[in-house]
């Protein structure tokens, strides 16, 4: 199946999140827009009527899987194409800026964002996942990474999307490296299959279910003055800042902090913050 994106602007959100779940995940029921928008069956069969009015060529029920699944030749025409979108819809439940209920009278405050550079996921490969985790299958995919640059056919078992910075992962089983590790959404490649029950569950994951706290204070080399700014801008308290997150994710945080566990910057002002607990989630680390 190919997909191609042509963007609509000031898309209905109904019309998004039915695209959003064609392309992404493979198919949708009435049940989704029902949940997402909190409205009845009988609307909800509205909002894919109207769908299908508009683009007939996009979608078709599947009576055996009791799905509404993308054509053969489906053109997304409301959703971007890039795959974040989607994730973040799946994590934080949200329609993107672009889409609107109704207009506003409100005067609205002057905003802006940086506009990233996107990293290109296959929706094959991507509803391939999201089928995984909810099935709690075995997945037969290939994958690439500076170690093995050669697309490498690889045995996961997939639980969670994560979100650490500027792009995704997918938290997963590795049957190859026996162990949990993090996979980048853009790096995995191939046609992939399902192939069975997973063997580990979420809940075997340690690194997944063990919370570390990161402790940080303002670089010793800075004047009193520059690390009072510090603690205000971190709101620090006696000195400190203190940070609990999964230790799975530690090293993330530490890069989102852009605080290195190897060396200093030159100066006090590049580094700011230093992390004063390194022996306590050492274990936890890439780079240790």
């Amino acid at each position: 199946m190919s997909y191609q994106t042509i963007r609509e602007e000031n898309p209905d959100p109904h019309l998004w999140l039915i695209e959003l779940l064609l392309h992404w995940q493979g198919g949708f029921n009435s049940r989704d827009l029902c949940r997402y928008f909190a409205v009845s069956r009988q609307q909800a069969a509205k909002y894919i009527q109207r769908y299908k009015a508009l683009h007939p060529s996009n979608l078709t029920y599947c009576s055996h899987l009791k799905l509404f699944v993308p054509c053969a030749d489906f053109v997304s025409r409301f959703i971007s194409g890039d795959v974040s979108e989607y994730l973040d819809w799946l994590n934080l439940g949200s329609k993107p800026e672009h889409c609107t209920l109704g207009q506003s009278n409100d005067v609205s405050l002057t905003n802006a964002s940086l506009s990233l550079p996107r990293r290109q996921v296959s929706p094959v490969i991507m509803q391939a996942l999201v089928a995984a985790i909810r099935s709690r299958q075995r997945l037969e995919i290939g994958y690439v990474s500076f170690a093995t640059p050669q697309d490498q056919g690889r045995v996961i078992q997939p639980h969670t999307f994560v979100k650490t910075g500027l792009r995704w992962h997918l938290r997963a089983y590795c049957e190859k490296s026996a162990d949990f590790r993090d996979f980048v959404l853009s790096r995995f490649r191939g046609e992939p299959a399902l192939s069975g029950p997973a063997t580990h569950l979420p809940g075997q994951d340690q690194g997944w279910h063990t919370q570390v706290q990161l402790v940080f204070e303002p670089d010793p080399r800075l004047s009193p003055a520059q690390r009072q700014i510090i603690e205000q801008d971190y709101q620090m308290q006696h000195g400190q800042l203190r940070l609990t997150t999964r230790a799975a994710l530690a090293q993330y945080l530490l890069q989102e902090m852009q605080v290195s566990t190897k060396f200093l910057a030159g100066s006090g002002e590049a580094q700011q913050l230093v992390l004063v607990n390194k022996d306590d989630i050492k274990p936890w680390l890439f780079d240790s």
